[in-house]
C-alpha cells in the first residue's frame, strides 16, 4: 500500500515520485541531508546528488568529523570490538554514553581471552553512567573516577599527565584516584579505550588518542571510538569510496568538493543558499534542525518527527527491520549484512531515490 503525500494530501507513490523529480529538476541548488540510510540508500543518495550537482550531508556530520579531523592531523590507533573481546585484558570506558553507543557492552566482553587468563576483565570508567555501571559490576573488576561529564576534559588531561609522570593541579577528583587509574593503565598487557563520539569534543578526542599513543611507549594499547546512530559510520565509509571525501561534500562544479563549513546542510538552508532539500531518515530517529522554510522532500520511517510539514513525504521502510540491509556493525568494526527482522512491503529509501533519478532522466 502506497504511503505518500503531497502538501499533506495522500497520493500514489508514482505521483509523489513524479512531483519530487519535478521539484528537484527545477531546483538551481539542492541539498540531500539527514542521510539516515543503509549502504544502498546512501549510494543512491550520493548518485542523485551527483546527478543534480547537489550537496550531501549527514545529520551527525559534526560529531563524525571530529574524529576524522583528529585522524587527519594527529593520527590514531584503532582496533575492533572483535579484537577487544578476544585479546584485551583492560577496558577504559570514557563518558556516560559509551554503553548507549555500543547498544550492549557485552559486545566488548564475550569470553575471556588468553591475555585475560580466565579472570574477570578489568574496567576503568571515566564519568560513568550509573545505571550501566551497576550491570557491569557483575562481569568486571571496576575502577571509576569522575561523576559529572563536565569533568571529562580536565580528567583526561590530568590522567595523561600522570601517565607521563608530570605534576597536575587540583581537580574535583583526588590525585590519588587519578594516580591509581594511571598505574593500572600503564601495567596492562593489552588495553583499549572506548567512548561515544557524542561525549567528546575535538580537543578531548585528540587528548585521548594522544594518551593511547603515550601508553604504547610502555605497553600495548589501542582505541575503539563508537559512532552516532543512523548508520553514521556506514555512511562515512560509503562517502569515502564513492567520492574520496566524507560527508558535507558537493558536486556543484561536477567534481566532488568537501568543505565542513560551506556544505553544512543546516547552515545552507538557514542562509537561503539552497532552494530544495531532500531529508532521509529511514531509521526514524531525527528531523531537520533548520528553522527556515525550504521546499522539502522527506523520506522517513513511520515514527520520524517533522518540525515542518514536507512538500512531499514518502514513508520508507526501516533498514534491517522492513527490508534486508548492509550497515556498519560495531561487533566486527565494518559493514555487515542484516536480514529483515519484520519484513514488510514498505519501499526502501534506495528504491525511492533510484525511481526519482530515473524519472529525472525521463523528463530530461
Amino acid at each position: 500500500m502506497d504511503r505518500a503525500w503531497i502538501d499533506g494530501r495522500p497520493v500514489t507513490l508514482k505521483a509523489a515520485i513524479a512531483e519530487a523529480a519535478k521539484l528537484l529538476g527545477a531546483s538551481r541548488f539542492s541539498v540531500i541531508a539527514g542521510l539516515g540510510a543503509d549502504v544502498a540508500g546512501t549510494r543512491a543518495a550520493i548518485a542523485l546528488a551527483q546527478r543534480l550537482g547537489a550537496v550531501f550531508d549527514h545529520m551527525h556530520s559534526e560529531v563524525l568529523l571530529r574524529g576524522v579531523d583528529v585522524m587527519r592531523e594527529a593520527d590514531a590507533m584503532i582496533t575492533t570490538a572483535d579484537q577487544v573481546r578476544a585479546r584485551a585484558d583492560y577496558l577504559l570506558l570514557v563518558g556516560p554514553h559509551v554503553a548507549t553507543a555500543c547498544a550492549d557492552l557485552a559486545l566488548l566482553f564475550g569470553h575471556a581471552g588468553p591475555e585475560a587468563g580466565g579472570r574477570l576483565r578489568r574496567v576503568g570508567w571515566i564519568c560513568p553512567d550509573r545505571q550501566a555501571l551497576s550491570a557491569l559490576s557483575e562481569r568486571a573488576e571496576l575502577r571509576t573516577i569522575g561523576r559529572d561529564p563536565s569533568e571529562l576534559p580536565v580528567l583526561l588531561a590530568a590522567l595523561r599527565a600522570r601517565i607521563a609522570g608530570r605534576p597536575i593541579g587540583k581537580t574535583r577528583t583526588s590525585k590519588s584516584a587519578i594516580d591509581a587509574l594511571a598505574a593500572e593503565l600503564a601495567a596492562v598487557q593489552f588495553g583499549v579505550a572506548t567512548w561515544s563520539a557524542t561525549d567528546l569534543a575535538a580537543l578531548e578526542t585528540e587528548m585521548l588518542h594522544g594518551m593511547v599513543a603515550d601508553l604504547n611507549a610502555r605497553t600495548r594499547f589501542s582505541s575503539l571510538p563508537l559512532g552516532p546512530a543512523d548508520n553514521a559510520l556506514g555512511v562515512l565509509q560509503v562517502c569515502g569510496w564513492m567520492t574520496g571525501f566524507p560527508m558535507r561534500t558537493a558536486f556543484g562544479r561536477s567534481n566532488p568538493e568537501h568543505d565542513p563549513w560551506r556544505f553544512d546542510a543546516t547552515r545552507m538552508v538557514e542562509a537561503g543558499e539552497v532552494d530544495c532539500a531532500v531529508w532521509i531518515s529511514a531509521y526514524g530517529a531525527a528531523a531537520p534542525e533548520w528553522t527556515a522554510a525550504v521546499p522539502l522532500i522527506a523520506l522517513t520511517s513511520v515514527d520520524s518527527p517533522m518540525r515542518r510539514p514536507a512538500r512531499i513525504a514518502i514513508e520508507v521502510g526501516r533498514p534491517g527491520t522492513d527490508h534486508d540491509a548492509i550497515e556498519y556493525s560495531v561487533a566486527i568494526g565494518g559493514l555487515a549484512s542484516r536480514a529483515a527482522s519484520q519484513r514488510s512491503d514498505a519501499i526502501s529509501a534506495a528504491e525511492v531515490l533510484v525511481q526519482i533519478a530515473t524519472t529525472l532522466g525521463a523528463g530530461a
